[in-house]
């Protein structure tokens, strides 16, 4: 019998003292975290739920790495994450067209997109990968252009301000974390095979709420507590019709995913 394991990150905000002062303060990350968790285990999941300062970068690769040990050929991870979303400067990235990376603003620094594919990959052979991102900037966040529109609620991304202060103050240091990310990167250049359905597009911000962000929302109005009955592609058209055309949910594959996966239903074990 198949395995799946869960980690679920809520941040309602981050340390100051890591963002230039920019404690990033949102209302519903935590309790998108802990509804994605008791759907998770209602379907058979094992969860494990990460809130505001737990939610570092040092914790989330220590849990996925507990996840990659124990998950085999067949088995599912589950990522679900909520809070901000960033980009950073990726000049000279082969691997980024708008020469941005996307990243996850952890609660003690943001996390690059290929930080997560490094970590997908330590996972075995044919073990699913579905992502789900409630945050902006989060299109290809497994892994565009910029001047995003503008979102209903508050914004789940870092203001230009604090990036462009951020951007300065560690540009050196992800320079120097994408030069060693891509002396461990594949020579073909392959991912990870996983899925993401993630708030909107690169390009875009996504909503927080008073209870959820506007996307976990329209995920557990279409989830409807597990009438729903379709696959993956199913379920990314079913949220994106519940959110307005500045919030386009996007469903992101990398590497090549099994068609068996695809046309499942979501969070099958």
């Amino acid at each position: 019998m198949a395995t799946g394991l869960a980690l679920h990150i809520g941040l309602n905000s981050v340390d100051p003292a890591r963002y230039e002062g920019w404690d990033g303060t949102l209302v519903a990350c935590e309790n998108d975290a802990h509804d994605m968790a008791r759907l998770a285990r209602t379907a058979g999941f094992e969860s494990t739920v990460l809130l505001t300062p737990d939610g570092t970068v040092a914790n989330v690769t220590a849990a996925l790495g507990d996840a990659a040990a124990r998950l085999g050929s067949g088995d599912i991870l589950l990522l679900t994450y909520s809070g901000h979303g960033g980009q950073v400067d990726a000049t000279g990235s082969d691997d980024e067209p708008d020469a941005l990376d996307e990243t996850l603003v952890l609660y003690d620094r943001q996390f690059l997109d290929d930080e997560v594919q490094r970590a997908f990959r330590a996972f075995a052979d044919d073990v699913r990968i579905f992502a789900l991102f409630d945050c902006c900037h989060s299109g290809s966040s497994i892994e565009v252009p910029g001047g995003g529109a503008a979102a209903e609620g508050t914004p789940r991304h870092l203001p230009e301000p604090q990036q462009r202060q951020l951007a300065d103050r560690d540009r050196g240091f992800f320079e120097e974390l994408r030069r060693s990310l891509a002396k461990e990167a594949p020579a073909d250049g392959a991912g990870p095979d996983a899925l993401l359905v993630s708030a909107c597009q690169d390009n875009q911000v996504a909503s927080d709420g008073d209870v959820n962000g506007a996307f976990t929302a329209a995920l557990l109005r279409v989830w409807d507590d597990g009438a729903f009955r379709g696959g993956y592609r199913d379920f990314h058209r079913a949220i994106q019709r519940r959110l307005p055309p500045t919030q386009s949910p996007n469903l992101y594959l990398t590497g090549t995913p099994a068609q068996d996966f695809l046309t499942q239903r979501p969070f099958t074990i």
